[in-house]
């Protein structure tokens, strides 16, 4: 982390242009999970004790570079309100004379949110111009988003260029996190890697098998490594483009890769089917593996129990539908208990620690699904690249 801080700046007095990542999930224009908003608090209560004015802007999901009601970011302004005890500003805009003409009349020590960026195709061209008619609503710009820190987009990278750029207390949270599995992390040091497919994550596996003691592999591209062993896998997912890259791995590996021993089959992924638990070696032709299986729970939560620092990207099963969350519940239940810093990877491993309830007893969970993986696979974060360096 050889970034600047926001704490290593002067902002008292000074309007700060804040990016943030409220890309939050809504179902009928209700917010169903808050985390990345409690997650910012941090910076902007920061910056309100400097004195600061903060301007925060964000991207929220899809609207393809029109204005879409849907992709509004009131909601987020309205439950950002409510968390931080007093009123936040929205402009209906985020860039032109109208909003620039709002911004500088905000009073001093205040909060506002602009419309979503993603309003304008321009963001995420990383057009130049929009980045500066950004640029021109801050003196200073903090770039707190983590989450979208592995996008060249105006918000992200562009505006760095035209304002003294520092990170926000999350980003320096996630990147000293983050950097300390890939840097110096506390041995033994194991990886834990799910999900549905091996080529999601050849990155990640060909930067940290050289620096764990163990890697255990689980969820859908467990599958796609039995394969390369030999074993018949019946109607689970295979990545047949990745079956060498998975060979190669298994030759690489050696006693570090752990595999599962047993899974649950069910004929199809669909709520509560008829299950049952079989070897690797004796997974029928029709039916299809969807978590694994209890002795694999068991030696995975053998290996973690030694473990000094877990990292973990991508769920063990379909932990979506039950009953295939058990695997994933009984190796996070295992960590909880191990003592070991666990830092698990953002999306789908956040949503199933949130799901399982076991959110509140991990060392760090990451806020960004993506730029997480892009740095566990050793990539540079063009958000994080364009922040000034420490002297």
């Amino acid at each position: 982390m050889n970034k600047l801080t926001v704490r290593e700046i002067d902002v008292r007095g000074k309007r700060v242009l804040v990016r943030v990542d409220f890309n939050v999930p809504m179902r009928e224009g209700q917010i169903t999970d808050d985390r990345r908003i409690r997650e910012s608090l941090p910076t902007i209560q920061y910056l309100l004790e400097q004195g600061a004015t903060v301007v925060l802007m964000s991207h929220f999901g899809r609207p393809k570079g029109q204005r879409n009601p849907e992709f509004s970011l009131r909601p987020v302004a309205e439950r950002l309100s409510q968390l931080l005890g007093r009123p936040v500003h929205f402009f209906e805009d985020c860039i032109g004379a109208a909003v620039e003409q709002g911004v500088q009349s905000l009073p001093p020590n205040s909060v506002a949110l602009l419309e979503n960026v993603r309003f304008y195709q321009q963001e995420e061209a990383n057009d130049p111009e929009f980045a500066q008619a950004l640029a021109r609503l801050g003196e200073v710009y903090v770039n707190d988003a983590f989450g979208s820190a592995h996008r060249a987009h105006a918000s992200t990278e562009g505006v760095a260029h035209y304002l003294p750029a520092v990170a926000g207390l999350l980003m320096e949270k996630e990147l000293r996190y983050l950097g300390q599995v890939l840097g110096n992390p506390e041995r033994p040091f194991i990886a834990i890697l799910g999900g549905a497919k091996v080529h999601d994550k050849i990155g990640v596996i060909q930067n940290l098998l050289p620096k764990v003691d163990r890697l255990l592999i689980g969820g859908g591209m467990a599958f796609t490594f039995l394969k390369a062993q030999g074993y018949e896998i019946g109607k689970s997912l295979l990545d047949v483009e990745n079956l060498e890259f998975a060979a190669q791995v298994l030759r690489q590996a050696g006693d570090k890769l752990l595999l599962p021993r047993d899974v649950v089959v069910a004929p199809a992924l669909e709520p509560n089917p008829p299950t049952r638990t079989v070897p690797v070696s004796q997974i029928p032709p029709d039916q299809m593996g969807l978590d694994i299986g209890s002795e694999t729970a068991q030696a995975f939560g053998e290996a973690i129990r030694n473990a000094r620092t877990v990292v973990w990207n991508g769920p063990l099963g379909a932990f979506e539908t039950p009953p295939f969350e058990q695997g994933t519940r009984a190796v996070m239940q295992a960590l909880a208990e191990s003592g070991a810093v666990s830092i698990l990877g953002g999306g789908d491993t956040a949503a199933a620690a949130e799901q399982l309830g076991f959110a509140d007893k991990m060392t760090h969970i990451s806020t960004g699904g993506g730029a997480s993986l892009e740095f566990l696979e050793g990539r540079i974060l063009p958000g994080v690249a364009a922040l000034m360096d420490k002297e």
